[in-house]
């Protein structure tokens, strides 16, 4: 059972009150907490020794990728973060200076961004650092995105280039936040969400939102140096192709828009953020499932995303 197998029988059930106007299944819960324009975001995200960094990485983008991880998921809803709490969790014998570390790359990318971080939790944790982090945010009720809301016609995109994160990006992403809020003033997406598992997964998270489906250009996914890299140097099991659909941890936006939209936002994009890429990948369908157009034609799309647990 992988991760959103789990998720699935979790879910069933669980608890709500009057206030949730969106709660699980988004990239953010949604509540209502009486503020007369504006939606209350709230997410948790965490960060493991030995599954999202290893020995390599320097304890700055720890913390950096700790806060950006939680920043990606209040872009991908359009709002604007507010305050965190976090949870630290250390092996017993630790090194003081580099948690100091850890922390100083957390707070350089909250200072950046606005984000108050008002306390938390820490405790032991025998075997492996662990930093979790919980995170307030706001989002105008005119201008949230949810996953759902695709329709068949719209068009696909997505921000960046995908693939090979591994190499580094995948500790110094940047959070799409101010693109994001760009996106929701002047085009409205009519879904979103953000791209932690793979495209091949999170496209499919929001389609079955939708309960739509999707066709992919193969040659339009933006596929990145360091993926084109490590599949001329020989890794056959992972073609460049395969590794921009299911690597993950781009912490990219992917959105619909309707398709009259497509070329006045490439043009507009252009203008407001020429150093980043947007591609048009794809179209929403009215038929379920996921298909990729390459050279031999329009095929089911078999590869899937990362998920937690799939290889135990």
């Amino acid at each position: 059972m992988n991760e959103f197998e789990l998720i699935a029988r979790l879910v069933p059930g669980l608890p709500g009150n009057a206030t949730v106007v969106a709660g699980a299944g988004d990239d953010c819960a949604v509540l209502d907490l009486g503020l007369p324009d504006r939606w209350v975001l709230f997410k948790t995200d965490a960060v493991v020794e030995g599954i999202h960094f290893d020995a390599t990485a320097r304890p700055e983008q720890i913390g950096h990728k700790a806060l950006a991880r939680v920043l990606s998921d209040i872009a991908a809803m359009a709002g604007t973060p507010s305050s965190g709490l976090v949870t630290l969790a250390l092996p017993t014998l630790f090194d003081v200076a580099f948690v100091e570390r850890v922390y100083a790359g957390l707070k350089t990318l909250a200072a950046r961004f606005g984000v108050a971080v008002v306390g938390g939790e820490t405790t032991v944790n025998p075997e492996r650092l662990l930093l979790s982090i919980a995170l307030l945010g706001f989002v105008a009720k005119d201008q949230v995105v949810y996953r759902r809301g695709a329709r068949p016609g719209d068009a696909i995109f997505v921000t960046g280039e995908l693939g090979g994160s591994r190499a580094g990006r995948h500790l110094e992403f940047e959070p799409r936040l101010v693109e994001a809020h760009w996106l929701a003033a002047h085009f409205r997406p009519h879904a979103m969400i953000d791209l932690s598992d793979g495209l091949a997964g999170d496209l499919r998270h929001l389609l079955a939102a939708g309960g739509v489906g999707a066709e992919l250009r193969a040659a339009s996914i933006p596929i990145s140096r360091a993926a084109r890299r490590r599949a001329r140097a020989g890794d056959v099991q992972k073609p460049a192709l395969a590794a921009a659909l299911t690597d993950g941890e781009d912490f990219e936006l992917l959105f619909t828009v309707a398709a009259r939209q497509a070329v006045p936002l490439r043009d507009a994009w252009q203008t407001r953020f020429p150093g980043l890429r947007l591609s048009c990948i794809g179209r929403i369908t009215a038929e379920p499932g996921l298909r990729l157009r390459d050279r031999h034609g329009l095929q089911p799309l078999d590869l899937h995303g990362y998920a937690h647990f799939a290889e135990s």
